[in-house]
């Protein structure tokens, strides 16, 4: 004989869920599509680049000029990175194209 605890209640017991309905979707009536006119496709005009111009690689001969004597340099050797390395002749300035070190001519 088993005694109830005081002030304890036993669980109620489970309800079943009812199964509701299978509900049917409601159908909407089929909408027109929207009538567009045909468009035709746009052909653009290709435009064809022009080919990129290169420039022509310098060789020896634009530094030096040959003489009856022999040759000689029309540039001169950069100061810092010494013999080898050409300075650009721009007018007012001779440049070092490897160091940077510019040079300027006199007036």
């Amino acid at each position: 004989m088993a005694a109830k605890a005081k002030g304890k209640k036993a669980p109620p017991p489970a309800e079943k869920a009812a199964p509701k309905p299978a509900e049917k979707p409601v159908e909407k009536p089929a909408e027109k599509p929207l009538e567009k006119p045909e468009e035709k496709p746009v052909e653009k005009p290709t435009k064809k680049k022009p080919p990129k111009v290169r420039k022509k690689e310098k060789g020896a001969y634009t530094r030096y000029k040959v003489d009856a004597t022999g040759l000689t340099r029309l540039r001169p050797y950069c100061e810092r990175c010494g013999p080898g390395y050409f300075m650009a002749d721009h007018g007012n300035r001779f440049a070092c194209g490897h160091c940077g070190f510019t040079r300027y001519k006199q007036a």
